[in-house]
């Protein structure tokens, strides 16, 4: 059995940080202007193939034409906004959990990605954007002569 340091301050520390990383405005915002850019982040699955990577977004209720996937500098960007309620249609709830107003999410793509060839789709309140890797990327087998 191995013998482990016992310090209290530990869990409290990490408690902290937890608390602050939830706190950070700059969490979805502009970094240099400290301005809150998004009110939400939508989940998101990265998928890595062979030839491409896949990123899946649940936007549910954020129609088509409210959504702006953009590519400058190797930084994916989707962007959009989920309409809120009227206010007459507001008044009528009870409870409100689904977050409302504009979201970002933003990804550094990797060297191997081929920006030139990234496509997007939406269906079924699911964003799937698509960036294929360059051919040069692509592993090959080299043979072992004996």
């Amino acid at each position: 059995m191995a013998m482990m340091r016992y310090e209290p301050l530990n869990l409290l520390n990490q408690l902290q940080r937890e608390v602050n990383r939830l706190f950070d405005t700059n969490r979805f915002g502009d970094g240099e202007s400290g301005h809150i850019l998004a009110d939400w982040a939508p989940a998101v699955d990265i998928k890595e193939e062979a030839d491409q990577f896949i990123i899946r977004a649940d936007l549910p209720g954020v129609q088509l034409k409210d959504i702006e996937v953009t590519l400058e500098n190797g930084m994916l960007s989707l962007k959009g906004q989920r309409a809120s309620e009227s206010d007459e249609q507001a008044d009528q709830y009870r409870r409100v959990e689904r977050v409302r107003g504009t979201f970002l999410r933003r990804f550094s793509l990797p060297d191997v990605a081929d920006a030139e060839k990234v496509s997007a789709k939406c269906r079924d309140g699911v964003l799937e954007v698509i960036v294929p890797k360059r051919e040069a990327a692509q592993p090959r087998k080299i043979a072992i002569e004996s």
